[in-house]
C-alpha cells in the first residue's frame, strides 16, 4: 500500500492568543519547512477565510476558541478544508480529548507544552501521510470516553452545510429560522436536518443535540476535572 505524501507550504493557524500564534508560527517555519503561515484568531475568522479561498495544505489548531465549545470547531473545520489535515495543538491533553479529537478526523494531536522536537516529528508526521500521536497517549479500549469517541466520528460525517445547520438546531433554532440565516429554502433545510440525523443515528433532532453536546469541554474533561489550559509551552 503506497502512502501518499503532502507538501506542506502554506499553513493556517487558528489560535486566539497572540503571543502563543506567533511563536507558532515562527516554529512551522523554523522545525516544520513551512514558508506561508496566515492566521486567525477564532473559528468564524478561519472559516470566513476558507470561504474566500485560501484554502492551505495544513491547519492548526487550538480547541479552546471563544467561539466554539470543545471539539465542534474541529468538526466544523474538518467539514470546510476536505481533505486538508488539520493538527490539533491544545494544551488539553488529556487521553478523552485525544481520542475524540482523534475520532473527530484529526491528523494529530500535539500538547501546547510539547518541544520543539515534538513538533518536528508532529508535521513531518503528516507530510509522510500518518497520524501524529503524542507520547504517553493510551487508546483506550473500553472506556467513558468510547462513546465520546462514536459521537465524534459520526458528527466528522458531516458536511460543512450539516455542520452549519447542526449548530443551528442546538443553538434552538427553527427550520425556518435557519432557512432564512442560511440563505436557503425550508425544504433544503428540512433534507438536510434529515440526513443529519441518519448520519448520527438518530430519530429526532433532540437526540441530534444530545450527539453534538457530547462533543463539548464539560464531557471530555477528565473525572477529576483536571484543567490542562495553563501549561506552558516550549516553543
Amino acid at each position: 500500500m503506497t502512502v501518499q505524501t503532502r507538501d506542506l507550504q502554506t499553513a493556517l493557524i487558528v489560535e486566539d492568543h497572540p503571543l502563543f500564534s506567533d511563536a507558532l508560527a515562527m516554529t512551522l517555519r523554523a522545525v516544520a519547512g513551512i514558508a506561508a503561515v496566515t492566521t486567525a484568531d477564532c473559528l468564524e475568522a478561519a472559516l470566513t477565510r476558507l470561504d474566500q479561498g485560501a484554502v492551505p495544505d495544513v491547519v492548526v489548531l487550538d480547541l479552546n476558541l471563544p467561539d466554539v465549545d470543545g471539539l465542534d470547531g474541529l468538526i466544523r473545520l474538518r467539514a470546510a478544508v476536505g481533505e486538508v489535515p488539520v493538527v490539533v495543538v491544545s494544551s488539553l491533553a488529556d487521553n478523552r480529548v485525544i481520542g475524540a479529537a482523534l475520532a473527530a478526523g484529526a491528523a494529530g494531536f500535539v500538547p501546547k507544552h510539547a518541544r520543539r522536537e515534538v513538533f518536528r516529528a508532529a508535521f513531518d508526521a503528516v507530510r509522510d501521510g500518518r497520524i501524529y500521536l503524542p507520547e504517553g497517549y493510551v487508546p483506550a479500549v473500553v472506556s467513558p470516553a468510547s462513546g465520546q469517541e462514536n459521537a465524534m466520528a459520526r458528527l466528522a460525517l458531516l458536511t460543512k452545510a450539516q455542520a452549519n445547520i447542526l449548530q443551528l438546531v442546538c443553538a434552538g433554532r427553527l427550520n425556518k429560522q435557519i432557512a432564512f440565516e442560511m440563505g436557503i429554502a425550508e425544504t433544503t433545510v428540512k433534507a438536510h436536518v434529515t440526513a443529519i440525523m441518519r448520519k448520527l443515528g438518530v430519530q429526532s433532532r433532540t437526540q441530534a443535540v444530545l450527539i453534538a453536546k457530547q462533543a463539548s469541554f464539560a464531557s471530555l474533561m477528565p473525572e477529576n476535572g483536571q484543567d490542562l489550559s495553563g501549561a506552558r509551552p516550549h516553543l
